[in-house]
């Protein structure tokens, strides 16, 4: 319920709000809960569609399209007990006066000191039975009965407690829209009017204290996301001709040469133009252990140098590092809300009306139809309306969702929002390509077989110089072992590649194919002793690219790639986390699929697809099977990725397309990370119930105690308060990963 911690920016009268993609941003002053976002779109559904509204409670702002004036938003959202700051563009959020950021907690304090003073007066002049109103309720508690010392005092208490409730519950009734600000007004007043001035400040302060608490410790997943921020360092190194000088990396251009000394952070990310080291990248990816970096290798900003000094050429600017955009992803995740948030907020809309009702049922009916006291059941009634509060169940499932994404960043596992971090718990299939999530991704060559005449080093230097124009792994491995080989490798003319099939060019005035087994069968040029060596390798787990002319077949080339080391213990988890299907869908042949799927444990095959035929299968084993999950590199398997229930695209660090396609980007190419991802993703919705069901007994609890007769208003505000701050807490349990 209760978001960050005031803050102010410092802007000119004529500074525009920040804009974001024709968004306008503004600091929503006491934007505290779920309740007063509703009350904030209730506010502004005159003037733009409340879909179109973002908000993101813990940092306290709301986005509202640009083309809404200032003046209008400003203006309605003060008529809520609230207040709008505009965000100037490129302007930093300042901390502002030292009693602006400690107001909540100035207040809260003052509103403690009047309760014991109050008390200390009451109980000395009166004794302890009238200074906590044990003896009865009602008229026997009027006001005069109370030392004007401790009212004095008890007022103070009552005024400081809801110096920042009174404007928004004003709102609340003007608007009639009951919320825990309304809820607590009445409460306090009902008790006033019953001489109950203790009761009346103590509810007050321990609201007040509940507040200024929750606040802390919702601050605390904020900060957790903030942190990654600091993984950057503020100053780095430039070369400037024979000198260097410290500088704002904000200010860096890309091309820029900077020096990371050993065990400093990286502050840009950029190729290694001098030097050698090894680099933890756990900040970024999560791994533990550090991988060797060299002349022409990539390195990103908040990772950590070891022990060597490196020179860096800069790549991004600093708003475009993969730090950067990992940050930028996190925030905009805690504005996609998560359906069970979406669930409390339409819970929230019934039950505090509902809490109304109730109360004023306690508070009528029994001195109506059974001639009850009624002083005795106008203050049970406000006893209901206090333990009605909707303040645990509305704060819990906020602060688990971000302390979920917190904790997932941290892991390197990039989730785009709160739904998709609850996605992996209801997945029933996970669908895996194989070349570079199953195994390595990086083919080498193991036999180079000419045929009809054709020599290895002729065939090689024409596959190689085909290969030229591709990015593929296999292309890649082709044209390492030609280079290797120290082959003259011609310059192709006319390269085509066909997707699915293979690449096509002209090379010495030839023209020339390069592709797949199926290829060969479509273009009718395989013989029964071709079909039969191809057969034999694929069975062995091996790659195979056919070389060929229009007139016949020049050799083949056979490739291995190695199946990841944990890719069996990966796929085991995923059978034991309740995964009812793991999928292979690869465009390569069914025998070399087949031989890695069971090698690795995988019980569903499906080879030789085109990009097509992928989203096609990824859509069968929906309606077969489930939801589904499917991991791929981001840009091939973007289809099929845009299509499963949930996409993820694998070794994301440092590519930008992977970065923005997927719904899930794990930042190495560790499919360990997903299996991870799914225990996580049950975790968050766990501790989601937990506290959903925590803070309901609790209120049942005190309601069975109400009509006992055995409630008090102050033990409902301290219950309300307890559960409110033990559901916080478990859920910053998943900031522990």
């Amino acid at each position: 319920m209760k978001g960050a911690a005031d803050r102010t920016v410092d802007m000119e009268e004529n500074e525009e709000p920040r804009s974001n993609l024709g968004f306008a941003q503004y600091r929503i002053r006491g934007m505290d809960c779920a309740e007063e976002i509703a009350a904030l779109k209730g506010a502004l559904k005159d003037v733009v569609k409340v879909d179109e509204l973002q908000f993101d409670l813990l940092e306290g702002t709301m986005d509202v399209p640009a083309s809404v004036p200032a003046e209008t938003v400003m203006t309605r959202v003060a008529g809520t007990g609230m207040r709008a700051e505009p965000l100037a563009a490129g302007s930093a959020v300042v901390s502002g006066s030292w009693l602006e950021r400690h107001r909540r907690t100035l207040l809260t304090v003052i509103s403690g000191l009047g309760v014991f003073t109050g008390f200390a007066v009451h109980l000395f002049l009166a004794g302890l039975e009238a200074a906590i109103g044990s003896e009865g309720f009602g008229d026997q508690h009027a006001v005069h009965d109370v030392p004007l010392a401790a009212v004095l005092a008890y007022g103070v208490a009552v005024a400081a407690g809801l110096a920042l409730v009174l404007p928004k519950a004003w709102y609340s009734a003007k608007n009639f829209r009951p919320d825990m600000n309304l809820l607590m007004t009445l409460a306090v007043a009902g008790a006033i009017g019953l001489g109950e001035w203790f009761e009346a400040s103590a509810v007050s302060f321990l609201f007040a204290l509940s507040l200024t608490l929750e606040a802390w410790s919702v601050g605390r997943a904020r900060r957790a996301v903030e942190k990654l921020l600091s993984l950057a360092p503020p100053r780095i190194r430039i070369k400037r001709g024979a000198v260097t000088e410290e500088v704002d990396p904000a200010t860096v251009p890309v091309g820029t040469t900077f020096i990371v000394q050993p065990g400093e952070r990286f502050g840009l990310d950029g190729v290694v133009v001098d030097g050698a080291s090894d680099v933890d990248q756990a900040p970024i990816t999560g791994e533990s252990v550090r991988v060797p970096k060299e002349v022409g290798d990539e390195v990103f900003a908040g990772t950590i140098n070891g022990n060597g000094a490196l020179e860096v050429r800069s790549t991004k600017v600093a708003s475009d590092t993969t730090l950067a955009q990992i940050v930028r992803m996190v925030g905009e995740a805690r504005k996609d809300r998560a359906g069970a948030e979406r669930w409390v907020e339409r819970f929230a809309r019934i039950y505090t009306p509902v809490v109304f009702a109730a109360a004023g049922a306690v508070m009528l009916l029994p001195p109506l139809l059974l001639s009850a006291s009624w002083g005795e059941w106008f203050y049970r009634g406000l006893v209901l309306l206090v333990i009605g509060c909707p303040c645990a169940l509305v704060i819990a499932t906020p602060v688990a969702i971000v302390a979920g994404l917190a904790a997932s960043a941290r892991h390197g596992v990039l989730v785009k929002g709160g739904r998709f971090l609850e996605m992996p718990a209801t997945l029933n299939v996970v669908a895996l390509d194989k070349t570079g999530t199953l195994t390595e991704g990086r083919p080498r060559v193991a036999d180079v077989e000419p045929l009809n005449e054709h020599t290895a080093d002729a065939l090689l230097a024409v596959a190689a110089a085909i290969e030229s124009r591709s990015e593929h792994p296999i292309a890649r491995a082709i044209i390492e072992h030609a280079n290797a080989a120290r082959l003259d490798v011609p310059a192709p003319e006319a390269v085509n590649i066909v997707p699915g099939k293979g690449t096509t060019g002209r090379v010495n005035g030839t023209q020339y194919w390069l592709g797949s087994h199926r290829w060969l069968e479509e273009r009718e040029q395989e013989t029964p002793e071709i079909h039969q060596a191809l057969e034999q390798r694929s069975r062995s787990g091996r790659s195979v690219v056919v070389v060929g002319t229009d007139d016949h077949v020049c050799g083949f080339i056979t490739l291995v790639d190695t199946i990841r080391a944990d890719a069996k213990q990966t796929i085991a988890e995923l059978h034991d986390v309740g995964i009812a299907r793991v999928a292979m869908l690869t465009g390569d042949n069914q025998a070399t699929a087949e031989a890695v799927a069971s090698e690795v444990g995988i019980d569903d095959v499906r080879a030789e697809l085109l990009p097509g035929d992928k989203v096609e299968a990824v859509g069968a084993l929906e309606r077969d099977v489930g939801r589904v999950a499917m991991l791929g590199d981001g840009v091939n398997d973007a289809p099929a990725l845009a299509r499963a229930t949930i996409g993820v695209a694998m070794g994301a660090m440092g590519t930008d397309v992977a970065v923005e396609t997927a719904d899930v980007a794990l930042m190495t190419d560790d499919i360990s990370k997903f299996a991870w991802l799914v225990k996580h993703s049950r975790r968050t919705l766990r501790i989601i119930r937990e506290n959903t069901v925590f803070a309901l007994a609790i209120k049942v609890l005190f309601v069975v105690l109400t009509f006992a007769g055995y409630a008090t208003l102050w033990g409902a505000i301290a219950a309300d308060m307890g559960a409110s701050l033990l559901v916080v807490f478990n859920a910053l349990r998943l900031l522990r990963g």
